[in-house]
């Protein structure tokens, strides 16, 4: 069972709201969000209410202030926890949408897509098994993209603005 925790302030001050389960809306809970607790789990949160907006990434730990989770502002409207998945992880890339072009298969992350793809940019995948985030930049740095088993025909599937994607990871439990 997973559990986060909100909090308005920084430092684990201020109102507070505790959650176990996805939620699409969080404006009644808070106003805010500067800091957070994840007790158990791996979350997505997201900017925008409907799970809309700039995604974040957040796997046990703390964080003092909405810089430490790479947000952009202190605006979190909802959250998804990431389930469980103990199995193997699969993914395909294509270099253009509709499942076109070169593709490659992954099971492990992939720090720089550059390298290993020798294209910038990510048209369609195919997630086969497990659960992976996509990051804008190489190294797990910028803009995140929660991915679950699903085909996503085309960038804007997975919620991305872009086709740009630098780097990949799947999600693990710890």
């Amino acid at each position: 069972m997973g559990k986060i925790i909100f909090y308005e302030d920084n430092n684990f001050q201020g109102r507070t709201y505790e959650c176990s389960s996805d939620c699409a809306d969080l404006h009644s809970y808070f106003s805010r969000c500067n800091s957070i607790r994840v007790e158990n789990g791996n979350w997505m949160l997201y900017e925008h209410p409907n799970y809309k907006g700039h995604q974040y990434y957040l796997r046990r730990g703390e964080y003092p202030d909405f810089q430490q989770w790479l947000g952009y502002n202190d605006s979190i409207r909802s959250c998804r926890m990431i389930p469980q998945h103990r199995g193997s992880f699969r993914i395909r890339i294509y270099e253009r949408e509709d499942f076109r072009g070169q593709m490659m298969e992954f099971t492990e992350d992939c720090p720089q897509v550059h390298e290993e793809f020798n294209y910038h940019d990510i048209h369609s995948c195919n997630v086969l098994e497990g659960h992976w985030v996509f990051y804008e930049q190489p190294n797990y740095r910028g803009r995140q993209y929660y991915l679950r088993p699903s085909e996503y025909r085309k960038y804007t599937d997975w919620g991305a603005t872009s086709p740009r994607v630098g780097s990949f990871k799947r999600v693990h439990d710890y």
